[in-house]
């Protein structure tokens, strides 16, 4: 079992003849990852070579669903593209489009998103500017390094891609049913709280991992949620407690303005749901091992 990936998905890569897009297209397939096909109109017909491996490349994600059966696409297209790749993700009604181009401006991800509405959320949206998803074993989809963890009971949704590695590397002796990493553009398509309904729905899931980071009030609302929808014990972890106010950090939507948004606030808000939240990364892993330990 495993939330919106598995070992049946069958994926096309939206860019997948550039460089980003062959470098992880051969790391996706090197982890197990069923890859159907490419998508780009100039080189329709053609066909990619990985390790013995030959991709198709088609010229529109209605033709590599048509195809291939597809049901996952990951984006690799430049930014100023990104836009319209995603829109044509969303016509030809994929179930889920992976976003990890970085650098979108939010203008366009709110046309997207609000496109994705439209047509009646047909397709899930997992970031923009994110590291993709991963169910150990199964798939990879996205730049998740595919050796760091193996399967197992615990899910994780992060904000951010690096915190996403290392609590994989952290827990790795337990492993992961499937680990998230939404991204941390203000705005993104699925959010924590789209994450935290999956996998209390997931009978594989035994324990969730949040990771969270200043700015917005994204956590503050998935505390919200937890207090009055999960049932199975969550474990969180903010970036964010030495950022000086008033200073965008890193990610697009880490900003705080006054008390709102800061790392305190959000772990305040997810202590008072029941969330134990660790200082650190390896705080927060020791964490989640006590609970499973019983």
């Amino acid at each position: 079992m495993a939330i919106w990936l598995n070992k049946d998905s069958k994926v096309i890569v939206q860019g997948m003849t550039g460089a980003t897009g062959m470098k992880h297209t051969k790391l996706m397939l090197g982890d197990g990852t069923t890859v159907v096909g490419g998508v780009n109109p100039r080189k329709a017909g053609q066909s990619v070579d990985f390790d013995g491996t030959e991709v198709p490349v088609f010229g529109t994600v209605k033709e590599a669903i048509e195809k291939t059966g597809a049901n996952v696409s990951v984006i690799f297209v430049p930014e100023k593209f990104t836009k319209d790749a995603v829109v044509e993700a969303i016509d030809a009604e994929i179930p889920l489009a992976v976003v990890i181009t970085e650098g979108i401006a939010v203008h366009d991800s709110a046309s997207f998103w609000a496109y994705a509405g439209k047509k009646g959320n047909k397709t899930r949206i997992i970031g923009p500017n994110c590291p993709g998803i991963i169910t150990p074993g199964q798939s990879n989809v996205g730049i998740i390094p595919g050796d760091i963890t193996k399967p197992g009971r615990i899910g994780l949704v992060s904000k951010s891609g690096t915190l996403t590695y290392q609590m994989m590397y952290e827990l790795r002796d337990i492993g992961f049913s499937t680990a998230v990493g939404i991204g941390g553009d203000p705005i993104i398509g699925t959010t924590h709280i789209d994450a935290l309904k999956a996998f209390e729905a997931d009978p594989e899931t035994d324990l969730i991992v949040m990771i969270g980071e200043i700015g917005g009030d994204a956590e503050e609302r998935a505390a919200d949620f937890i207090k009055e929808n999960v049932t199975k014990p969550v474990v969180g972890y903010v970036a964010g407690f030495t950022a000086p106010e008033g200073k965008t950090m890193g990610h697009a939507g880490a900003i705080v303005s006054g008390s709102s948004g800061t790392a305190q606030a959000k772990k305040e808000a997810l202590e008072a749901a029941g969330v134990k939240v660790g200082k650190t990364p390896t705080e927060t892993a020791k964490l989640a091992r006590e609970i499973l330990a019983g």
